[in-house]
């Protein structure tokens, strides 16, 4: 069976823990916080249906060890700066988030009418449905997985959100924060997930196609960083396309506002886009999404999965460890090479900034 298993505990820990157990760890997402702890999700396979709650009784003794040694030392994690600085306490109205007095983003549950699930993830559940005539997607969180991290997460998506403004940047209509209604709000994107075009409809961009869709998320992405947004989990997942074919920016769940000292140290990705200094645990700025950005520009010209020969965590320590880079096809563009290359320069500082990326996309696409 496939089963998610979500865990406070240091990533050394928890994954020898899996694997001694005989646990298969088919992929990880790491969610870190500045005192060395992590929130990590594995999907592991290996255990039988019926003895899953032998799992969970396995797990649940080393995690009651971990939490006796470290809840008491938690720091929380950084989010957005402290002059606005986010009120995540839960009460049975609502779900508090900063206004500026202008916002009215707040939408009746009423007023909602979801039509079918688009997709199913280990904490919400993605819908179509309308809203006032619109049709829109609806993200809501499942009541069962509801708790203080989830209530920060979803916090922090809503106070991002409801400030961007981009044709490249999925459009926030608006957010329910009255429990237990939580749900966010955008509009729909009729064509789905780059991700689901390239490896599961097998879908191939051309070169001038490619081009294109990488000019629209280096839009998107230029205008989050112009606005101190770090993204933070940037993969071909979190890119969407409308109807039109215009690729746009989504997911802002793990996203935060850069800390006015202009590094963060609360990771957070998944392993096969993420950047090195994110995996190491290192102080990053928005140069790691440019990192991420370079390995979803490799996926568009392949078509492939990255790393696809190994784990999420074996490519995390090839990256690391062995500087592994995704293999350049010998056919792709020299320019396009070049880029590729730059963007995943271990060195953030040699990293272009998404400015630069667009110019070159955009002379690249006048030259074929």
């Amino acid at each position: 069976m496939d089963m998610v298993c979500w865990v406070l505990m240091k990533v050394g820990e928890l994954t020898s823990l899996l694997g001694e157990i005989g646990l298969n760890i088919q992929e990880a997402h790491a969610f870190s916080t500045v005192d060395g702890f992590s929130l990590d999700v594995f999907v592991v396979d290996g255990w039988p249906y019926d003895e899953t709650e032998d799992l969970k009784n396995v797990l649940a003794k080393e995690i009651l060890k971990s939490k006796d040694q470290s809840c008491s030392k938690r720091q929380p994690a950084l989010g957005v700066p402290m002059h606005s600085k986010l009120l995540i306490e839960s009460s049975p109205n609502c779900i508090e988030i900063p206004t500026d007095g202008t916002d009215v983003w707040e939408i009746d549950a009423k007023q909602l009418k979801i039509e079918c699930k688009v997709a199913s993830g280990s904490y919400g559940d993605l819908y179509k449905g309308t809203y006032c005539s619109q049709e829109v997607a609806i993200k809501v969180l499942k009541p069962e997985c509801v708790n203080t991290e989830m209530l920060k997460e979803f916090s922090q998506e809503v106070y991002i959100m409801r400030k961007i403004r981009h044709k490249n940047v999925v459009q926030f209509i608006g957010a329910c924060t009255r429990p237990p209604n939580l749900c966010i709000v955008t509009e729909f994107m009729a064509r789905g997930s780059i991700y689901d075009f390239l490896h599961k409809q097998k879908g191939v961009f051309q070169l001038t196609s490619l081009l294109k869709v990488a000019i629209d998320v280096s839009k998107g992405m230029n205008y989050l960083h112009q606005n101190n947004i770090i993204h933070r989990d940037l993969k071909t997942a979190n890119l969407l396309m409308d109807e039109n074919g215009v690729v746009k920016v989504a997911d802002f769940g793990v996203a935060r506002v850069q800390a006015q000292s202009g590094v963060m140290t609360a990771e957070t990705g998944t392993y096969r886009w993420m950047a090195p200094e994110v995996i190491e645990h290192k102080p990053y700025d928005y140069k790691a999404d440019v990192f991420s950005f370079g390995i979803a520009l490799w996926e568009l010209l392949t078509g492939e999965l990255p790393y696809a020969g190994l784990t999420p965590l074996q490519a995390a320590v090839g990256v690391v460890q062995k500087s592994l880079r995704p293999t350049i096809p010998k056919h792709a563009h020299p320019r396009l090479a070049e880029l590729l290359e730059r963007c995943w320069q271990h060195d953030p500082t040699q990293r272009p900034n998404f400015s630069q990326i667009t110019d070159i996309l955009k002379q690249m696409m006048k030259e074929i």
